[in-house]
């Protein structure tokens, strides 16, 4: 098969990107149209009702206006520095109660004759949402608290006096697709420069370029980590640091990054999210490494604050005369008189005078920097407008679109790529794009051209060697080895690491645990129980473990929130109790042992929530738990996992736990115990769901 030339795969890049725009506009037009509020605000999509605080100017002069979430704080919520956002107002429109009344039959029920008569003063009003005219960004965000830059046109005390509620939902992200877009048609027409080379690099079968000279020694580092510190410290062009679960990716890229910068003066870091770049940024300070880091990071903890542009920003000697300057601009154009002949000449003293002072302290502040950290659409940011680079770095490639990575491309003049494609992929909506290969990253193309300038790290610190060994030898053809320190590390002597509970067949002996383990927790009523099911579009919720296998069954709850398995969530639940029952209450407080449930639908994460919650059982081990979905729990670790799996049919379907990434991070997460939960009929008509399924037996009959 004839290789197409860069020029054609771009332009197809170009044309999936396209897709996937119309796609994702699509679906966020039909679910803002369609989509009630409570299902956004479940969604985390949305807050409502909120309480909006003071409104200020931000360290780059900018209006900004603090809100606050008033209920529903358990659900983890998708507000992110550098997302758009629409406020709006919740009015009342009176409807005439006869006519609600003159819609009921006559010759209905008296039952139902006096259900609409209770209820009909509930329909004396109707709610509909007005949207103000303006479009807001999110600058930061710290629990339930989030502070919105807006236009200085914006309408704040309409915002701030409104009689009405108030609330904010997520806007349709034009800006990170227009500067991909961008990215894709500068490294297309780039022409005899450094960016047209990596362009034509990347693509072909072109060696790479790479310095002559002695390895360098690193004992604290494992050979595979040294080597691939080299490998990045020898090359000229572009090396990949490939890095499986818990093999140290991170400690080897800042080892690289620092001695880097015994050659280099200034590198930029980028990722794909806030959380990544935050990540390795913290890890970089801890080592002493000046870091600069563009843009507010979401849920940013005191640590790396301190180390924001704004923060450094406000701190600097210099920034108290600025804001006295530009608080006189403002005061100026309020006051401005229309006969005022100096105007002009004011305003443009001031604003020369302030413009001088910003731009010393951006210098010294970018001076002082030997790291700049930012997300990749973040490295588009007017602040890093003509800085070049010796060197990007940059981390979580594997989950990156390959546009987005050709975005800070342009500042540098080599790439070095550090992931794992094995684990969680970039994000796709259109189907069709993803068939067509969107779904590739640039560091999976980049790979498979120049083998030779991949570093694989082989030895994992993280998990017991039996939980390791099945992703080490489907995913990585058996080559990444557990450290002897961490082999045979468990919670319990004797303890099998992995087990799969089948909940296709239950024992009855199980089924009366459970319903024992119900009756202890007082907290669950069958009020309780519909509150739980509110996910469920309203469906009435069937009395939790009763005698029927049955009832393990998925039940589809809607694009929004997947699939969800209460009888399975309960039985999750159950089964960790009876694990720190065998490991005594006192043991998991003193130690802290960790757990985490994992399930890869956001309705099956939701009930779990409200049930720990609610069961007495929990109460003292709540702060040990985790619940989220996969991706949440990417990059994280805890001492024990459990995995429900949902899926239960007839058919066995299993949706995209066919995408077995996703499978490989969930599985990967454990130190020491990990149990997964599914009906093993369904699951096991998949090949790798049958191969782990009796890799689990094999150990626990071995043991």
């Amino acid at each position: 098969m004839e290789q197409i030339s860069p020029i054609q795969a771009l332009l197809q890049q170009r044309t999936l990107l396209q897709l996937e725009y119309y796609t994702e506009k699509e679906a966020f037009r039909k679910l803002t149209e369609q989509m009630g509020m409570q299902r956004k605000v479940k969604r985390g999509d949305a807050w409502f009702p909120l309480r909006v605080g003071k409104s200020f100017y931000n360290s780059l002069n900018q209006t900004a206006i603090e809100v606050f979430r008033t209920s529903d704080q358990d659900i983890e919520h998708n507000f992110e520095f550098g997302r758009p956002v629409m406020f709006f107002r919740s009015e009342e429109r009176r409807v005439k109660s006869e006519e609600f009344n003159s819609k009921i039959p006559s010759n209905s029920s008296s039952k139902t004759q006096e259900k609409g008569q209770e209820n009909s003063s509930l329909f004396t009003h109707h709610s509909s949402l007005k949207y103000f005219s303006f479009t807001g960004t999110v600058s930061y965000v710290d629990g339930d608290r989030m502070v919105i830059t807006v236009p200085d046109s914006a309408p704040l005390l309409d915002l701030q006096q409104s009689t009405e509620p108030i609330g904010v939902q997520l806007s349709f992200d034009e800006t990170s697709y227009k500067l991909m877009f961008e990215a894709l048609d500068r490294v297309m027409k780039a022409k005899n420069n450094r960016l047209a080379y990596l362009r034509d690099l990347f693509y072909s079968h072109q060696k790479a370029g790479k310095f002559s000279f002695e390895p360098m020694k690193f004992p604290w580092l494992n050979p595979t980590q040294e080597r691939a510190v080299n490998e990045v410290l020898w090359a000229k062009d572009v090396a990949i640091v490939h890095g499986p679960p818990g093999t140290g990716k991170t400690t080897t890229l800042v080892e690289a990054i620092n001695e880097t910068l015994m050659r280099e003066s200034q590198v930029l870091v980028c990722a794909q999210s806030n959380m990544a770049v935050d990540w390795i940024s913290e890890k970089l300070v801890d080592r002493g490494v000046n870091v600069l880091r563009i843009g507010n990071p979401t849920r940013v903890n005191d640590k790396m604050l301190g180390f924001t542009y704004e923060r450094r920003f406000e701190s600097h000697p210099d920034y108290p005369q600025l804001w006295a300057i530009r608080k006189a601009i403002r005061e100026l154009r309020k006051n401005r008189k229309k006969s005022s002949e100096n105007y002009h000449q004011k305003m443009d003293r001031l604003k020369s005078r302030a413009a001088e002072i910003e731009i010393r302290i951006n210098s010294e502040l970018f001076g002082e920097a030997r790291v700049i950290a930012c997300t990749l659409v973040g490295s588009a940011h007017r602040l890093l407008e003509g800085m070049k680079f010796g060197t990007l770095f940059i981390d979580e490639a594997a989950q990156a679109l390959e546009a987005a990575c050709w975005i800070p491309m342009r500042r540098a003049s080599r790439v070095i790529l550090a992931g794992d494609h094995c684990q969680l992929p970039p994000t796709v909506k259109s189907i069709a794009a993803l068939r067509a290969g969107l779904g590739k990253t640039l560091m999976e193309r980049i790979a498979e051209n120049k083998p030779e300038v991949v570093t694989l790290l082989k030895i994992q610190y993280r998990m017991n060697d039996e939980i390791m060994r099945f992703s080490s030898d489907w995913f990585y053809g058996g080559k990444v080895e557990s450290a002897p320190q961490i082999k045979y590390r468990s919670v319990l002597d004797y303890d099998h690491p992995i087990t799969w509970i089948d909940t296709g067949e239950l024992s009855e002996e199980r089924r009366v645990k459970s319903e024992e383990f119900n009756s202890s927790s007082d907290d669950v009523s069958n009020k309780n129980e519909r509150e739980i099911s509110e996910e469920g579009e309203g469906q009435e919720n069937s009395s939790l473990f009763t005698h029927h296998s049955s009832l393990y069954k998925e039940q589809f709850i809607g694009e929004s929130f997947g699939r969800i398995n209460k009888a399975e969530a309960e039985l999750t639940l159950l089964t960790l109790a009876e694990y720190f029952t065998k490991i005594s209450k006192q043991r998991v407080l003193e130690e802290s042992i960790d757990v985490g449930i994992i399930s890869p639908y956001r309705a099956q994460v939701q009930y779990l929530k409200k049930l720990i919650k609610k069961y007495e059982f929990f109460k003292p081990y709540r702060r040990l738990i985790s619940v989220n979905t996969v991706d949440g729990f990417q990059g994280q670790e805890r001492d024990v996992i459990l995995i429900s799996l949902v899926r239960s049919n007839d058919e066995g379907q299993i949706g995209f736990l066919k995408d077995l990434r996703r499978m490989n991070v969930a599985m990967t997460r454990a130190r020491m115990k990990l149990i997964i939960l599914g009906n093993k009929d369904t699951m096991t008509q998949h090949p790798f769901y049958k191969k782990l399924w009796e890799y689990v037996e094999a150990i626990n009959n071995n043991g």
